[in-house]
């Protein structure tokens, strides 16, 4: 398992650092206007109670991914942030955040949120990232493909419609905004392992940062198991 993702990551590193995408970060607000009191403030700037969370629930090694689902890089990773998960299943969690950067993310990013609650998150992404090239068009992407690929995944297009402006979720953007801004996030994807950043960009420095904190956490029970016999 290790050496097919190590062979993944080899594959993708080339084209890696064309998919960068910088912002001006700002604007936290963008065109919502909320109260700041009525942000979802539970958590931290890393996870919030409302994140999605994909794998073992505690495992003890979290991945936090900013991704914008626009962006290039950011399907690039996604198989190999997925096989990351496979060879550690009990080990390895990922917590996604939000970073709308480019154009049309936005609807999108609500459009994942309404699939959230209607609990088919994770095959509304993974189609949404499979078949990006063909609605994420940059300059002119078209959300209505992006639409219809969701419904494809299980997305009731009419209830997800209803849902996608309601107030839960507008705070859930402004809080995403906060986030970014908080920990200086200026591109996608942006990764902190146990709230650790990579210390450099690539798909081998993610997968040797979260071995290395598999293995710490491993040694942590280890010892606790040893100091309790």
């Amino acid at each position: 398992m290790q050496n097919k993702i190590l062979i993944a990551i080899a594959a993708i590193l080339a084209l890696l650092s064309a998919f960068f995408y910088f912002t001006n970060t700002d604007d936290v607000s963008g065109n919502l206007s909320l109260d700041a009191s009525n942000v979802m403030l539970e958590g931290s700037a890393y996870e919030r109670t409302y994140s999605p969370v994909i794998g073992a629930v505690n495992a003890p090694v979290t991945i936090v991914e900013f991704f914008d689902p626009s962006c290039e890089a950011c399907r690039a990773f996604h198989p190999v942030v997925k096989q990351i998960l496979g060879a550690f299943p009990d080990q390895v969690r990922l917590v996604l955040r939000y970073a709308t950067f480019h154009q049309g993310s936005e609807e999108v990013v609500r459009m994942l949120e309404a699939s959230r609650l209607q609990g088919v998150f994770e095959p509304v992404l993974d189609i949404l990232l499979n078949r990006q090239s063909e609605w994420a068009i940059h300059g002119n992407p078209r959300i209505d493909k992006a639409w219809g690929f969701a419904e494809q995944a299980g997305l009731n297009v009419e209830s997800a419609r209803k849902a996608m402006f309601s107030d839960e979720i507008n705070q859930i953007l402004v809080q995403e905004k906060r986030d970014i801004k908080a920990l200086k996030v200026s591109r996608t994807p942006t990764f902190f392992v146990n709230k650790k950043p990579l210390p450099k960009f690539g798909g081998q420095e993610l997968f040797d940062l979260v071995r290395s904190e598999v293995e710490a956490a491993k040694s942590v029970s280890a010892n606790k198991m040893k100091d309790w016999k």
